[in-house]
């Protein structure tokens, strides 16, 4: 049987669901492939450190010309993450004609055509399956199985660590910071956290889907985000009053005046088909005018599952190497449609205003009637003489003129804290609240 060699670079999380998935179900892989995968180098910085799966000494390396220079080792799998030295080895090793296969989403959002054109030049193909999702697939079927399709839109949860937090603020009824270090302690949070709970993680897995789905070069910096860091137990347990919860979502869709891309913290009603993803798993809800909607759901991060996609693109990267084919075209980016900047971005909003005293209802009040805010619903719970909440579900503005007023509310004297949340399905399914 045909041998096809795989280096691999970095051991952590990611490279080591490789060698156990290559190493689990060696013999169906190559049954179905028709060749076996044989993993010759992994480039790592410390020979000596515990991993989390066992491998022979002799294949471990840290340099990486090692790899790019090994005749037998046809196929480079990025494991690392982040920018450099991914990308540069990641070109190195498509100049030497190495197919590759990443899980870096950093890279791809940010370098993805440039690396495509590289591919392209030097006859090999770049896979990144792993990149979005985790054991979900969701780039293949963007590619290949709804190409008769014009998506219309994508929305997703595809950050585990976000998700599990939200889910645990829900439930729980604790502050952020508690739950964020529960997750860091379970390991689903890493020491420094920015990268999820900010929402660039997210960011950047959404400009690939968005690349994919409308056939445009999407850039990170083309990604509308926040995180969640500013969500409070109150903003919660409003949430569930009005029939709702909060998720991290990831959206894009496509108007007639350009395409809507952002991720932020939103209320949805518990009706949405997003509503019941928790903890650690993420989902993905797409709309095509040919198959309507679709939803996959799934672990969205880990060894094994993230492994499963990367070995997967392997195998595809294997096929071509197999039959001598020449690489299938990845992206067809071809359309430059307009993406719409932030402050053109309509949704219905959730805005709550914490008052120190009941006499600060009125200038508030006044504010949102002078700036003419289409209420949807109002909920007011403030004690004559004391402090409280005022609630407003709003019907669709601009984002640049729903932040103007929240700047301008929280500049009213006795305006003690302001927060604001996109919210989905606002005309359907958000519960109504009896006004007190």
């Amino acid at each position: 049987m045909k041998e096809i060699g795989i280096g691999l670079l970095g051991l952590g999380t990611v490279g080591s669901g490789v060698v156990k998935a290559i190493a689990g179900n060696q013999l169906s892989i190559s049954g179905k492939l028709g060749a076996e995968l044989q993993i010759k180098k992994i480039l790592v910085q410390d020979l000596y450190k515990k991993r989390l799966v066992q491998v022979p000494q002799s294949l471990m390396t840290k340099d990486y010309q090692d790899i790019v220079n090994d005749p037998t080792i046809d196929i480079v799998v990025d494991a690392m993450g982040g920018i450099e030295p991914a990308k540069d080895f990641i070109l190195a090793a498509m100049e030497k004609g190495k197919h590759v296969v990443t899980a870096n989403k950093e890279v791809v959002a940010k370098y993805g055509r440039e690396i495509l054109d590289k591919a392209e030049v030097h006859g090999v193909t770049f896979l990144f399956e792993g990149s979005v999702g985790g054991g979900i697939p969701i780039i293949r079927p963007l590619k290949q199985c709804l190409v008769a399709n014009e998506i219309t839109e994508i929305s997703g949860i595809i950050n585990g660590t976000t998700n599990y937090i939200l889910t645990k603020m829900a439930t729980e009824g604790k502050e952020f910071a508690a739950i964020l270090k529960e997750a860091q302690d379970k390991g689903y949070a890493e020491p420094d956290p920015t990268n999820d709970i900010e929402g660039f993680d997210a960011a950047y897995k959404l400009a690939i889907l968005a690349s994919l789905a409308f056939g445009t070069p999407v850039k990170f910096e083309d990604v509308s985000f926040e995180g969640i860091s500013n969500i409070t137990r109150e903003d919660m347990a409003w949430a569930v009053e009005l029939g709702c919860t909060i998720k991290l979502l990831a959206q894009t869709k496509e108007h007639a005046d350009g395409l809507e891309i952002r991720v932020g913290p939103c209320l949805i009603p518990l009706s949405h088909p997003l509503a019941g993803v928790n903890d650690v798993f993420n989902a993905f809800f797409i709309k095509g005018n040919l198959v309507g909607e679709l939803f996959f759901s799934g672990r969205g991060a880990g060894d094994l599952p993230t492994g499963s996609a990367v070995v997967a693109d392997i195998v595809e990267a294997a096929r071509l190497t197999v039959t001598g084919s020449g690489a299938k075209p990845v992206c067809n980016c071809y359309r430059q449609k307009r993406v719409k900047p932030k402050d053109e971005l309509l949704s219905a909003y959730y805005l709550r205003a914490k008052v120190t005293r009941s006499e600060v209802m009125l200038p508030v009040n006044n504010l949102l009637l002078q700036e003419q805010v289409p209420f949807a619903q109002t909920v007011k719970r403030v004690q004559q003489g004391k402090g409280g909440n005022m609630v407003y579900l709003t019907e669709e503005l601009e984002e640049r003129q729903i932040h103007g007023i929240v700047s301008k509310l929280s500049a009213i004297p006795g305006v003690k804290e302001v927060s604001l949340m996109r919210l989905e399905g606002n005309q359907a399914g958000v519960g109504q609240v009896a006004r007190v």
